[in-house]
């Protein structure tokens, strides 16, 4: 009866062994919870849930990225989230990436699943070979410019369109050419006497003596096209377009008394007469035919 008991012992405990040998394998397999330090599970991982057309920026992601996502522009997501640096987003910083934001329904930016690609960074170069993260300023173009054809030309506003109508013949002067004004002889601009006569190599015009303030006077009835100091060699010169084909310059003025736009009648003051970009007090006067330097001598009476 003994030896029963005991066997019958026997058999259960190697049962109960190989029980609990088949648990704890079971129980290897499970993942135990884990617990931050205060005890408390975190929240099971899972993406942000994003509102209709704003998008939750996420480690490593960029603007340029975010814009490729949505099918939008860089420029347009500067915009739209009133950013100074678009080089500057963080993580958690909510963008809207449409062009209005729709609380439910309505069409919204679909994000577009792209393939990682490297950006290139070109610095901006300017004309002198500098570099620099700042966009440069082109114009406007400031200081003087030197004489030149160019240079002048630029002086000239763009001809107009030619406006069918009746027009009125120019008059002939005494040495058979055209008449810029059409009433009458021209006038000298100023009283003194000439330094320095034409010269198409060296001197455009003539060079009229004086003293600073004299009055200088417009040799015909024209509009002025051109008043400042932005020519080189110039100083403060006054332009004075008569017709289709003439134009007066008056150059080295102390002081301009008209402005751009204005109409202005045979002999009246326009400036003052001065030394600015010359050596002494003078006044240098030309006549332009169809933009080319002619000789003033031969358009002015004989004193």
């Amino acid at each position: 009866m003994n030896d029963s008991v005991l066997k019958y012992k026997k058999i259960s405990l190697a049962g109960l062994v190989l029980v609990l040998g088949v648990l704890s394998g079971c129980a290897s397999r499970v993942s135990a919870p884990i617990r931050d330090g205060n005890g408390v599970s975190p929240p099971p991982a899972a993406t942000q849930v994003e509102r209709q057309g704003i998008h939750v920026v996420k480690q490593g992601e960029t603007l340029l990225g975010i814009s490729r996502q949505y099918g939008q522009s860089v420029r347009d997501l500067v915009a739209w989230n009133n950013l100074a640096n678009p080089n500057q987003i963080h993580v958690g910083q909510e963008l809207r990436v449409s062009p209005s934001v729709e609380p439910s329904g309505g069409a919204v930016a679909t994000a577009i699943p792209v393939s990682p690609e490297p950006v290139i960074v070109s610095p901006v170069t300017s004309s002198s070979g500098e570099t620099g993260g700042a966009a440069i300023k082109q114009a406007p173009l400031g200081g003087k410019q030197p004489y030149s054809d160019e240079a002048w030309n630029r002086t000239q506003p763009k001809p107009a369109a030619p406006v069918e109508g009746p027009s009125m013949p120019a008059q002939p002067t005494a040495d058979g050419s055209k008449d810029i004004a059409g009433d009458g002889d021209w006038l000298w601009p100023a009283k003194g006497k000439v330094l320095a006569g034409f010269s198409e190599a060296t001197n455009k015009g003539l060079d009229i003596a004086g003293n600073p303030g004299d009055p200088v006077i417009a040799s015909g009835a024209g509009k002025v096209v051109y008043s400042g100091s932005g020519l080189r060699g110039y100083g403060k010169l006054v332009i004075i377009k008569h017709d289709a084909n003439y134009l007066t310059a008056y150059a080295h003025n102390q002081q301009l008394l008209v402005k751009e736009g204005d109409s202005v009648t045979k002999g009246q003051k326009i400036a003052e007469l001065g030394s600015t970009d010359t050596d002494r007090p003078k006044l240098h006067f030309e006549i332009r035919k169809q933009g080319r330097p002619v000789d003033p001598m031969k358009y002015l009476p004989p004193r």
